[in-house]
């Protein structure tokens, strides 16, 4: 079984992609660099493809710096020190316009090529900080766009898009890595790194991911600035 995976170097998408592996699929991940400002997340999706072991590891340069629309591809300041009611209110500067569309698109070509009956995504409804196009009833939807628009779709095949983590917390997300052996300290969450690769410890990712850690009583083990809060003393 071959799957391919939508690899930001997240926490979630290893995750999730860790799941793939350990359910028997053999792993081809995706990586879109779309000229976001936290572009040290490259890196650290191909390192952990090597420790994915993944059959291959594209890396496909889109730039949606082009549109604009979004404080990750560098309109507008990323928010910081939000509350928790705060990243449930509304739709953050954080969005990047149709981002989902656009990648699982991108992905649903990569599957037909390789021939993967399914993609992954880290996508999560519970800890997501408003993103429309990380509800379940897109997901779906565009599980039906892959039946109806794709070569694969006229012979009756279909092309599973599979978001395991749709409905965990963060804490069952790392509690669900840990028991996989994800690697955390190459993982990368956050919006707005410094020069140096540390993560700001401020940002929705940050708090999302410090909280997530503290809960399940473990320190995160990612490097962020000096000022950042520690994950043990949230």
């Amino acid at each position: 079984m071959k799957a391919v995976v939508l690899a930001s170097g997240g926490l979630d998408s290893t995750v999730a992609a860790a799941m793939a592996r350990h359910e028997g699929y053999v792993l081809y991940l995706l990586t879109i660099e779309y000229g976001q400002r936290h572009h040290i997340e490259i890196q650290r999706a191909g390192e952990i493809a090597a420790w994915l072991e993944a059959v291959e590891h594209r890396i496909l340069r889109l730039d949606l710096h082009e549109f604009g629309g979004s404080a990750l591809v560098g309109t507008g300041d990323v928010p910081k020190n939000r509350s928790d009611h705060e990243r449930r209110t509304g739709i953050p500067s954080t969005y990047v316009p149709a981002r989902n569309t656009v990648f699982l698109s991108l992905a649903l070509a990569y599957a037909e090529v390789v021939e993967a009956s399914c993609i992954f995504i880290g996508a999560n409804v519970l800890d997501y900080s408003g993103y429309p196009d990380c509800r379940p009833e897109f997901l779906r939807a565009f599980e039906q766009v892959a039946r109806l628009g794709t070569k694969k779709g006229t012979r009756g095949d279909t092309v599973q898009i599979k978001a395991p983590l749709l409905l965990l917390s963060k804490t069952e997300i790392i509690q669900q890595g840990l028991a996989l052996g994800v690697p955390f300290e190459l993982t990368h969450s956050c919006y707005d790194p410094r020069e140096d690769g540390s993560a700001c410890g401020q940002c929705d990712s940050c708090l999302i991911r410090l909280k997530g850690f503290q809960e399940a009583g473990l320190r995160d083990p990612a490097p962020y600035a000096a000022e950042a809060p520690d994950s043990s003393a949230l």
